[in-house]
């Protein structure tokens, strides 16, 4: 699949009819591709983009796909059973372009649809990432989780209007002020979302622990991708985060996980119940902790230790700074020097000779 470091090439398949009646379903105002694209375009370029419609149906949007440069495919509607046709073109027209262009990687699914599913895993067979589009109420789950990534048309929607509220709010009146239940209910509802995501995150950690049995040092990057493996639709947002990391600074506070930077490596995450990081000795954290006290409040300290104490309790310390076996050490020194005969007095045999006397000579 398309890593993050390459150059990601996407093909946009859209089957119109079906986000176009989830939309309506959804009380949507009307289907807008702008939010999509934008979305999509800060992950790679778009070489190829495809709608499949019968158009004649849904004449009031063909302006709109054309500006977005869309080749709209007409698929005429036929009033029988079986399958939609537009769906088999779709499907053919992707496994046609997942054989034949290899520099295409990623390819995206704008469809709730559950059939689109086999066509999904062929093309991830293929080495090709999947990235599903769709409303939120009108699409299968099956589809999400046989996708690589799954975006939702409604948190698209929202951003939008949150977007759309900042820049009125500029320019409008102050409106009108929630009322404290409905403030509260809002925090309530934002800090259950946080919670869950939360959760999400320290269940998907262990699991990768449990599997890799190392450190327990996980970078963030790789959590991140764990949870979208299993969570296709899962987005940071949604949950009331602007990134992920202030998700996991939110674990952190919470005391669920710690978060740490490496400067080569980016932001990483580990868990220690005494505070240690990773392959980190407690002698080291012991050495850091004394380097972060400023030389002059040391110097300061020892001259008031110094000067402030009476000799008695510099005696008492020093009496109590010394080892056990030391102690234990000078008492066996003095039983055996006390068992050891007293040495003679009595000098040396030479000292008692006496040095003979030089006469002069005679004249």
């Amino acid at each position: 699949m398309a890593s993050s470091q390459e150059n990601v090439s996407m093909a946009l398949f859209c089957d119109f009819e079906n986000v176009a009646l989830g939309v309506r379903d959804a009380k949507y105002e009307k289907f807008d591709i702008k939010p999509v694209l934008e979305r999509l375009l800060l992950k790679g370029s778009i070489v190829v983009k495809k709608a499949y419609c019968d158009w004649d149906r849904y004449k009031a949007f063909k302006a709109t796909m054309h500006e977005a440069n869309f080749e709209l495919i007409e698929i005429p509607h036929v009033r029988q059973s079986g399958k939609n046709s537009a769906d088999i073109r779709l499907v053919v027209d992707a496994l046609d372009l997942c054989y034949t262009k290899s520099h295409v990687n990623t390819f995206v699914i704008i469809s709730g649809d559950s059939d689109f599913s086999p066509l999904v895993s062929k093309l991830r067979e293929n080495d090709k990432k999947v990235i599903g589009v769709g409303v939120k109420q009108s699409t299968s789950d099956l589809l999400i989780a046989n996708c690589d990534e799954f975006i939702f048309y409604d948190d698209l929607v929202r951003e939008s209007q949150r977007a759309a509220a900042r820049h009125g709010a500029r320019e409008a009146p102050p409106a009108a002020r929630r009322s404290p239940d409905e403030e509260k209910l809002r925090k309530e509802e934002l800090e259950a979302r946080k919670g869950k995501a939360i959760d999400m995150a320290v269940e998907t950690f262990d699991a990768l622990v449990a599997e890799r049995g190392d450190s327990g040092k996980i970078w963030a990057s790789v959590l991140k991708e764990a949870i979208k493996r299993r969570k296709p639709d899962f987005s940071e947002s949604y949950y009331g985060f602007r990134a992920f990391g202030n998700l996991l600074e939110e674990a952190q506070a919470r005391g669920l996980l710690e978060f740490g930077r490496d400067e080569k490596s980016g932001a990483y995450v580990y868990r220690s119940s005494s505070g240690a990081r990773p392959n980190e000795a407690p002698a080291e954290r012991a050495a850091e902790a004394i380097a972060a006290v400023a030389p002059g409040q040391q110097s300061e300290t020892r001259r008031k230790e110094r000067g402030g104490r009476k000799p008695a309790e510099k005696t008492a310390e020093a009496a109590a700074a010394v080892p056990a076996t030391a102690v234990a050490a000078a008492a066996s020194t003095q039983k055996a020097a006390a068992k050891a005969p007293a040495p003679s007095r009595e000098p040396p045999e030479r000292s008692r000779r006496r040095k003979p006397t030089l006469k002069p000579d005679s004249a």
